[in-house]
């Protein structure tokens, strides 16, 4: 195969491989001679396409043609100009959903907790409330490390991040809620929460932000309030270590699955393979009983209509068009363009416009009907399909994503990244050259969609080795110890 024709509509189709000028390729009952190399992942028009006219990928328009296009011309950011622009009105349009996906019973081997939630990891963190402490914090858990040997617990991890002072509004109650989020996590087993004692994130105050917890579990440290911070920490660990080296694993139903949706590095092949895949796990798993968040709300922009017109009712339709529009208001707040997307990565693989980047990245979410929308911050409180506000920023929004309470984030790319969030972050490669380069950052590898499997095969492993990840397997970032949090940020630091 030398190219794929997405939908019978489309007037551009994608090239597999490299393909030369003067190439004469069979569309159809059309030959098409190549007018210029065409690099795999990317366009090359099936028709002539005239000065204004709309260029048609997945059976939408994904901008309009700068200039007059030629049949056989490489179609490309240079030619293609976005046809998006500004805060819009819309209007509610629900389309019937019907997926006939059986529950076939499944199970994996999770941690039950105290309060009826689940876990995939049972690991110690140690969160500090501020970035003041961000050296005591991981000095103390290469101590506790070094003292356990890591026996009966997945992972001792310090996530140090900048903030928890010098910070207002908004920007001061993001970090505490991702914080508080983190705290509560079922991936953890036990958490030692580290201050320093003069930050606006003031320990008791975050305390209280918890609500109801497990004090053997949870525990709080103010390094100024005490003699010698690491004695006092090792302490609290030692007992926070107590209790979780006595969890085990048991049966879960598959139903109690929570996974986040996150792509980057994105290129010509992720609406066609990795996104399609993550696509039809997300209506397997929600048909399942379990849960889906989709994120990255400026890459929603262009598709947003059809996640609108899957909306479960007209309070979730608002809440939408509210995510998208207060996200536009946003750029338009800093007097930043709304379309400045996509990125100089996107357009070397592939992708020309914010429309034709929005079209691949939405179809990681599948067909489902939309459930819920969460804000910034907040947990999941319905299950099925919900939509996240956040921003594209790959450590932001897998970070926001962990936080609403996603056991896994499932993360598509098309040019690689080892990054890794406070949950199993699992990169799924759009195509086999980069898999087959990348074996220490690439989990699972979905181009052979566009080689010799069926997405409903690849589909089917693919189930299977979450299930094995949902049960102990170490995904690449959490092997080589990439763990990382940040928190979005919009105003002022003082």
């Amino acid at each position: 195969m030398k190219y794929v024709k997405i939908n019978p509509a489309d007037n551009v189709a994608v090239t597999i491989a490299d393909l030369k000028q003067g190439d004469n390729i069979t569309v159809g009952n059309a030959d098409i001679i190549l007018k210029a190399d065409i690099p795999a992942g990317h366009k090359f028009a099936l028709t002539d396409i005239a000065t204004g006219g709309n260029i048609v990928k997945y059976g939408y328009s994904i901008g309009h043609a700068r200039e007059e296009i030629r049949q056989g011309d490489w179609v490309n950011e240079k030619t293609i100009k976005t046809n998006l622009d500004g805060v819009l009105n819309y209007e509610y349009k629900p389309i019937d959903v019907q997926l006939d996906i059986p529950d076939r019973h499944l199970t994996f081997k999770g941690y039950r907790r105290a309060n009826g939630e689940v876990g995939v990891r049972n690991e110690i963190w140690i969160i500090p409330t501020v970035g003041c402490v961000n050296g005591t914090i991981n000095r103390l858990a290469e101590m506790l490390r070094a003292e356990t040997q890591l026996r009966n617990v997945d992972a001792i991890v310090a996530y140090p991040h900048n903030y928890g002072c010098s910070q207002l509004g908004d920007d001061h109650e993001n970090t505490r809620k991702i914080l508080r989020d983190m705290a509560l996590h079922p991936n953890s087993g036990g958490v030692l929460v580290v201050g320093l004692g003069c930050e606006n994130n003031q320990v008791s105050a975050f305390r209280r932000m918890l609500g109801d917890f497990d004090e053997s579990r949870i525990k709080f440290l103010e390094t100024q309030k005490v003699g010698d911070e690491y004695e006092e920490g090792m302490q609290l660990l030692r007992e926070i270590y107590d209790v979780v080296s006595k969890d085990i694993r048991e049966d879960i139903p598959v139903s109690e699955l929570k996974v986040g949706l996150k792509c980057g590095g994105s290129d010509g092949f992720s609406g066609i393979t990795a996104n399609p895949l993550l696509g039809v796990f997300s209506d397997f798993l929600v048909a399942q009983g379990g849960s889906t968040v989709l994120t990255e709300v400026p890459e929603m922009f262009g598709a947003e209509t059809i996640l609108m017109n899957r909306c479960v009712n007209k309070d979730i339709f608002d809440k939408t068009v509210f995510l998208i529009n207060d996200f536009k208001n946003y750029f338009i707040k800093n007097e930043q363009p709304i379309y400045e997307n996509p990125s100089p990565g996107n357009k070397a693989g592939g992708i020309s416009t914010l429309e034709e980047k929005s079209l691949g990245c939405t179809q990681k979410c599948g067909k489902s009907l939309v459930k819920d929308v969460l804000m910034y911050g907040e947990r999941i409180k319905t299950k099925g399909l919900n939509l996240l506000s956040a921003p594209g920023n790959d450590l932001v929004a897998a970070t926001a994503l962990a936080s609403s309470g996603c056991h896994i984030v499932l993360f598509t790319t098309g040019r690689g990244t080892p990054f890794g969030t406070y949950v199993p972050t699992l990169k799924v490669s759009t195509n086999t050259p980069l898999y087959n380069r990348k074996p220490g950052w690439i989990d699972f590898n979905a181009g052979t969609i566009v080689e010799n499997e069926s997405l409903e095969s690849v589909k089917e492993r693919f189930i299977r080795y979450i299930l094995n990840v949902a049960s102990g397997e170490p995904v690449n970032n959490e092997k080589k110890g990439y763990r990382e949090i940040a928190i979005f940020k919009t105003g002022v630091t003082l």
